[in-house]
């Protein structure tokens, strides 16, 4: 096969990527020129856009051994012709032919059925699964349902799944407010602010910060303590303020992301002895979150926290992170979602979303992405082990479940025993409810109510 031929319709599949057709030619002029890697890689593509494509389900699970097509023998190559972009399309249109020397009654079905070459679809219908049992995916009776589309890097709260009491708070707090302007100040809304958002590790608190800037349409600046944090005595306080004073000469509003903020807001009761340099950088921060100036219009200051009963009391008062809102693991929605944004980009066979998300209750998104990762692994084993591709199934995500655990636990412990002894101020009220409900549905294992 000319390697003209090859580059002429990758030019053109450049040119037109959603053309299915045209990469499926593309895939079969790479077989046919001894590079049946790629030849896969351009099959995956097109099971991304239509999951039940017999042709590039047929690449994917080996059917690149001996030629363009595994359903019937490949006459001998034929002298390397150029091939034109329009050509390659339209004879991919086109339906394909039994090769010439194929005797007329040889029975397909009966070849069919010994190959055994049907692949369930990406992901089974909700209507056929058993809820609650993970089980391999069965036939392709029904259509494939379609993956996540990618997210842009500018996101907003639609590409958040779940968690909608977190949005409705970020919501009223500041979105609409900056939205709105004219009417905020009627009712004496100034257009700043501050909110901290804490949960356990893994669950989108940064997610969560880029989709407000998103929402916004604003500026999205991100601060952690090695940006700021240097050996000289008073410069890290300079460069915190160099921080807040950039985000207050931007144009138009800007969202100031202090992530981990407990490395930079320590109780200064607590930092003694070595660490009591630190008192000077807590105290900037408290300076520049009041802007004595009163230029803080416009920006708003959001920080994430595992932790925010370690913070210095003076953080959490009125006027600077005078919210507090609970970013708990996602639910179901929210669980069902992640999961299909990370397999939608691998071949995958007999997914049961439905299963699969009841068993992993409890999981961070973080731990979700992990077991995706993990499952994908096994499959990559095995699809070494066999000499092609083999699509990812439930039997290697029941593999996955049996070696990853849900990293929470701690965190939800610990969340426990602050409920319990230090919530009188009723600062972690909604804390309170999220493990009540927990308790409540059986879900953690512990007495119900044992906090309260």
């Amino acid at each position: 096969m000319s390697h003209e031929a090859v580059k002429a319709v990758q030019a053109a599949v450049s040119a037109d990527p959603e053309n299915v057709p045209l990469r499926l030619a593309l895939a079969d002029l790479l077989v046919a020129s001894g590079r049946p890697a790629e030849a896969v890689t351009e099959a995956a593509k097109v099971l991304a856009r239509d999951p039940g494509n017999a042709q590039a389900l047929a690449l994917v699970t080996g059917g690149v051994g001996d030629g363009p097509t595994a359903s019937a023998p490949t006459p001998e190559a034929a002298p390397a012709e150029t091939v034109s972009p329009e050509t390659a399309s339209s004879e991919a249109a086109a339906p394909q032919e039994p090769a010439a020397d194929t005797p007329p009654d040889f029975d397909w079905h009966h070849a069919e059925q010994q190959l055994d070459a049907a692949v369930p679809p990406p992901f089974v219908d909700p209507r056929q699964a058993e809820t609650g049992h993970l089980r391999p995916g069965g036939p392709p009776q029904a259509e494939g349902v379609a993956p996540l589309e990618p997210g842009l890097p500018r996101i907003s709260f639609a590409d958040v799944g779940g968690l909608d009491d977190v949005k409705q708070r970020l919501n009223e707090s500041f979105i609409q407010p900056m939205r709105h302007a004219e009417i905020a100040k009627a009712f004496g809304k100034s257009l700043r602010g501050g909110l901290l958002l804490y949960g356990a590790p893994g669950c989108g608190k940064t997610y969560m910060a880029r989709a407000v800037a998103g929402e916004l349409g604003a500026g999205f600046m991100s601060l952690v303590m090695t940006d700021v944090v240097d050996s000289y005595r008073g410069q890290t306080e300079k460069n915190i303020h160099s921080v807040f004073q950039e985000a207050r000469h931007n144009d138009g509003p800007t969202v100031l992301f202090l992530d981990e903020i407990d490395a930079l807001a320590l109780k200064r009761s607590g930092l003694t002895g070595p660490a009591s340099w630190l008192r000077g950088s807590v105290n900037q921060l408290l300076l520049e979150m009041d802007s004595m100036q009163g230029n803080n219009d416009g920006l708003y200051v959001l920080a994430a926290t595992n932790h925010p009963w370690d913070l210095d009391e003076a953080v959490l008062r009125p006027g600077r992170l005078d919210r507090a809102v609970l970013v708990s693991p996602p639910d179901a929605t929210a669980r069902a979602a992640i999961l299909r944004t990370h397999l939608a980009a691998r071949p995958v066979a007999g997914i049961d979303l439905a299963a699969l998300t009841q068993a992993t209750e409890g999981f961070s998104g973080a731990d979700l992405e992990h077991l995706t990762v993990t499952a994908a692994e096994k499959a990559m084993t095995e699809s070494i082990a066999a000499g092609s591709v083999q699509p990812l199934t439930m039997h290697h995500l029941q593999l996955a479940l049996a070696e990853v655990r849900p990293s929470t636990g701690e965190w939800m412990q610990s969340a426990r025993n602050v409920v319990r002894f230090a919530n009188d101020s009723g600062r972690y009220d909604d804390l309170r409810r999220y493990l009540s409900t927990r308790e409540a549905s059986g879900k953690s294992g512990q007495r119900k109510g044992w906090w309260s």
